[in-house]
Order: C-alpha cells, then sequence, then structure tokens
C-alpha cells in the first residue's frame, strides 16, 4: 500500500500522515485554543486552575483516588499534583483520608463544595456555549455534534 494509510472503517486514506494533517492540527490547535481561551476568560480572577477543575472532574466522574493514579491520568508530575490537590484541599474542594487497603497512601474525593463550583462553571460554560451555538444553523449545530467523538478520540490519543 506504500504511504496509504487505513481509518478506522477500514477504508485506505492517500497520502503521507503529515501531507494533510499537518494543516488540520495547526487548524485544530487554533481554534481550540481560541475556545478555550474565550471560555476562560469568562471565569473570575482566582477561578480554578485548569488542572484544579480537570482533577474535581476526574474525582467527580470516576470517585475517590490516590494522588499518584491522578498524576498519572492527568498525565503530570506526582510534584505538580500534590500542588494541584493542595490549593483545592485548601479551598475545601477536596478531601485526604488513609487509604483503608494501604495506610501509607491517601486517598482524595471532592467534596460536596467541589461539586457545587463544577456544577457553577459548567453551568456558566454551558451558558456561554447555548448562546453561541444558537446562532448556528441546525446542520451546523449537527457538524459539531457528529465531530464529538472523534474530539474525544483526539483528546485520549495526546
Amino acid at each position: 500500500m506504500g504511504t496509504d494509510r487505513i481509518i478506522e472503517d477500514g477504508t485506505p486514506s492517500a497520502g503521507p500522515p503529515t501531507q494533510d494533517t499537518a494543516p488540520l492540527a495547526a487548524a485544530l490547535r487554533l481554534a481550540m485554543g481560541r475556545i478555550v481561551r474565550r471560555l476562560r476568560q469568562a471565569h473570575a480572577v482566582g477561578d480554578l486552575s485548569l488542572s484544579g477543575v480537570s482533577v474535581l472532574n476526574r474525582l467527580a466522574a470516576g470517585g475517590p483516588d490516590s494522588p499518584g493514579s491522578l498524576a498519572e491520568l492527568e498525565r503530570v508530575r506526582p510534584q505538580a499534583m500534590a500542588t494541584t490537590l493542595a490549593a483545592l484541599e485548601q479551598r475545601g474542594l477536596v478531601s485526604r483520608a488513609p487509604d483503608t487497603a494501604d495506610g501509607r497512601r491517601a486517598i482524595v474525593s471532592v467534596t460536596d463544595e467541589g461539586r457545587a463550583v463544577l456544577e457553577e462553571r459548567r453551568s456558566e460554560s454551558v451558558a456561554r456555549l447555548v448562546h453561541a451555538l444558537d446562532e448556528f444553523t441546525p446542520r451546523e449545530r449537527e457538524a459539531l455534534r457528529a465531530a464529538l467523538p472523534l474530539l474525544d478520540r483526539l483528546a485520549e490519543r495526546l
């Protein structure tokens, strides 16, 4: 097959991987960066860091976990995770308890206050996105909806 690649549905994709993917990658980076920046600008100064929000979301969705596991899942160094968790704990958004299976280890959980902060942030961001998406046509919104699984897969592979 030479430079052809096989994509998920089994059909070949023409050309070497960087021929069409480099411009696509650059455009995606720019568009996603602008979206994230604009959503971030809507939150108050002194608000949670993106890493803090990510950890809170992970704990809220996946349940209690160890700092080491969180660092691995978030792809950061244990020291960076310790800093993030200390800031969250200081604000009362997470709590630590000894691991019942291994007392040398700590288990971190999101608190009710942490869940409330997440919901508030989510509501603000979703409201901004809803307002922006209302200006799109139904066909454009459907195209965005169809791209979501691909964007999720892309995020997992980074």
